[in-house]
Formats: C-alpha cells, sequence, structure tokens
C-alpha cells in the first residue's frame, strides 16, 4: 500500500543558462551511459539463475528505477523550464541570476549569493533559489536598500551592498 503524500509546492520554472546545460548533460549521462550499463548488468544478473535469491539482480532492478525516475523527471522538467538571456536594463535592481552581496545590520557580517533556479540550488556555492524567503525579500530592491527578511531563525536585517550580473 503506498503512502499518501500532499502534492509539493509548485517550485518556479526558471534557470540559468548553466543550469541547464547541467541537467541536460546529466539527463545524456543517465541515458546514454549509466542506463545501458545498468540494464547490461542486469542481464548478466539474470542469467544467473533463481532471481529469488539473487542479490545483484534485485539491487539492479531497483538501480535501474532509480534512473528511470530522474530521466522521467529531467524529461518533463526541462521542457518547461525558461532560461532569461542577457541582463537585465537596470543592473543596480536585484532579478533573477544576480550575484548579492549583502550586510547584516546587527552584527556587520557580509554573505555573497547569487539567485539562481530551485533545480540549481547549492547552498556551498552560494547559489539560493528564487522561491526562498532571502530571495524573494531581495527581488526588486535595489543597491544600498534595506530589507528585512523573516527567516526560520527570525527576522533579520539586511543591506544590500553590491549587484552583479554576469554576461
Amino acid at each position: 500500500m503506498a503512502r499518501w503524500r500532499p502534492p509539493g509546492e509548485k517550485s518556479t520554472a526558471i534557470i540559468t543558462r548553466e543550469g541547464f546545460s547541467r541537467l541536460r548533460a546529466e539527463l545524456d549521462e543517465l541515458w546514454r551511459v549509466r542506463r545501458p550499463e545498468v540494464v547490461k548488468a542486469l542481464a548478466a544478473a539474470a542469467a544467473e539463475g533463481d532471481r529469488s535469491e539473487n542479490a545483484e539482480y534485485t539491487y539492479r532492478k531497483k538501480q535501474r528505477g532509480e534512473i528511470d525516475r530522474r530521466v522521467r523527471y529531467l524529461s518533463k522538467r526541462l521542457e518547461v523550464l525558461k532560461v532569461p538571456e542577457g541582463r537585465p536594463a537596470d543592473v543596480e535592481a536585484v532579478f533573477f541570476g544576480a550575484w548579492i552581496e549583502i550586510e547584516h545590520s546587527d552584527s556587520g557580517d557580509t554573505a555573497r549569493y547569487r539567485i539562481v533556479g530551485p533545480d540549481e540550488t547549492d547552498a556551498k556555492a552560494g547559489h539560493i533559489s528564487v522561491d526562498s524567503p532571502l530571495a524573494r525579500a531581495l527581488l526588486r530592491k535595489r543597491l544600498d536598500d534595506e530589507v528585512e527578511v523573516q527567516l526560520p531563525a527570525g527576522p533579520a536585517r539586511y543591506v544590500i551592498i553590491a549587484v552583479e550580473y554576469e554576461n
């Protein structure tokens, strides 16, 4: 019996050119390289005989299912994603794809983030989702604006000290 899960929040269907290329490369790698390897190994495991006690066969079937699930997701997702081209007319305002440097009003700590699509979020690289509370608060604000953000740890105030766009 399957567990019922409520539908997830709809994520914004926007992505940077680099993120789109990475997802397309992942799809290509899964479909052209990894899946054929797993299917070949699955066929070899099936040829060994009794499948009910064959751990290799069970593992490879599960692995193929995971790859197929990811391929199905990427195929559908890549169809709906939009890649905005060029820089915005106002380069001092915060829009999708911007690198932002912010300073915490109380502590003076600074942080640098890039606003990207939900499919390419990476905290280690400083990439935050356009759907995150911080990004939503920063969007359409300008250089030197003060922003109050409702974070999970509580409200925080930041000042935008730099806005940059890649060419």
